[in-house]
């Protein structure tokens, strides 16, 4: 089973900077420069978009000499695909039946 990501990841993926991110390295490693050339914000805006990723653990930071890679850590991305899932993925009822009663959910269906 996978595991409940932490609501670090559900933040970082809160911003359209951070997702964009995410969305460039799908195709491979950059480094925190090439990251940065695609956005109109500053350095520093762009080192705290990658910290937040990182802090999540949807990307993965390699030093190679004097460049920091960075990568999607994709065994963090499955866990959230699947969580996700886990919510629109229909779940049987005791007794196996599909049948919905109409009217609101009371507290004893709840828990």
């Amino acid at each position: 089973m996978a595991s409940t990501p932490s609501s670090a990841v559900f933040r970082a993926f809160a911003d359209q900077t951070r997702r964009d991110i995410l969305k460039m390295l799908r195709s491979g490693p950059r480094t925190s420069g090439q990251i940065a050339d695609r956005f109109d914000s500053s350095w520093p805006t762009i080192s705290r978009h990658l910290s937040v990723l990182a802090n999540a653990d949807l990307v993965v930071a390699i030093r190679r000499g004097s460049e920091v890679y960075y990568e999607l850590n994709t065994s963090v991305l499955q866990d959230l695909a699947q969580h996700l899932m886990e919510w629109v993925e229909p779940t049987l009822p005791k007794g196996g039946s599909r049948a919905r009663s109409k009217g609101r959910i009371t507290r004893a269906q709840e828990g």
